[in-house]
Order: structure tokens, then sequence, then C-alpha cells
């Protein structure tokens, strides 16, 4: 895992760029959160209960940053599901959906788990003494 992580960012995002990544990645946990206890709350069919549990084990990783890649790509699998299986309007799916596929893509930034467990590390030596 932490093979792939650097090989697909080299970098995380610092400063602005880095913030924005970072208010993505909590706006989309605190609506998939939203989604999945009104699922809960509403004692949907098993089907439903199935995917609160996945909306929150992925809202939980996209909190942390951690494994932001594989949370995209499963909020995104969680969201076509949800607009794919249900009946009505699909917007916030789709917007969740591609949310999630942008996270995937762009990494989580440097406030993130994924940047203090697998970005690269210097190695500082102790001073020389002449």
């Amino acid at each position: 895992m932490a093979s792939l992580l650097r090989r697909s960012f080299s970098t995380f995002a610092r400063g602005w760029p880095g913030v924005g990544l970072l208010l993505l990645r909590l706006i989309a946990a605190l609506v998939l959160i939203n989604q999945g206890a009104s699922r809960f709350q509403a004692g949907a069919p098993g089907r439903s209960i199935i995917l609160a549990v996945f909306m929150l084990a992925t809202a939980i990783l996209l909190l942390a940053g951690l494994w932001t890649p594989i949370a995209g790509a499963l909020a995104l699998t969680v969201e076509m599901w949800a607009a794919f299986s249900e009946p009505g309007d699909h917007w916030i799916q789709m917007l969740l959906g591609s949310l999630g596929a942008a996270l995937a893509l762009l990494g989580p930034g440097i406030w993130s788990v994924d940047a203090r467990l697998f970005g690269w590390k210097r190695i500082g030596s102790p001073p020389r003494k002449s």
C-alpha cells in the first residue's frame, strides 16, 4: 500500500491546494455520514442498511484521509450503487460520486493520515564535527 501511494502521489499538496483537498474530504465525508445515518433512522430494508454501512465506513476513511484513493473509489461505487438501485432524484449521488472520483485521482493532501504514513520522509544526519 505504501508503494502504491508513493507512486500515485509523489508529493502531497501543501498550502491552499492542500486546504482545498481537506475541504473536499470533509464535505464529502459529512454528507456521506448524513446519508448513512438517515438510512439507519428510516429503518430501511437490508440492502439499504448494507449501503449505509459502506457509506459510513467510506466517510470515516475520508475524514481521516486514510487510504484516500481506495476511499474515493469506494465513494464512487457506493453512490453509483445508490443512484441505480433506488428511485428518485440522483443529483446528490452524482455529486458525491464525482467528489469521490476526484479525491481518488488527486489524493488526500498534506493534512491526512496518508501523508503522515506514506509521505516521503527526510532523514537528517547529525552535524559533522570539525
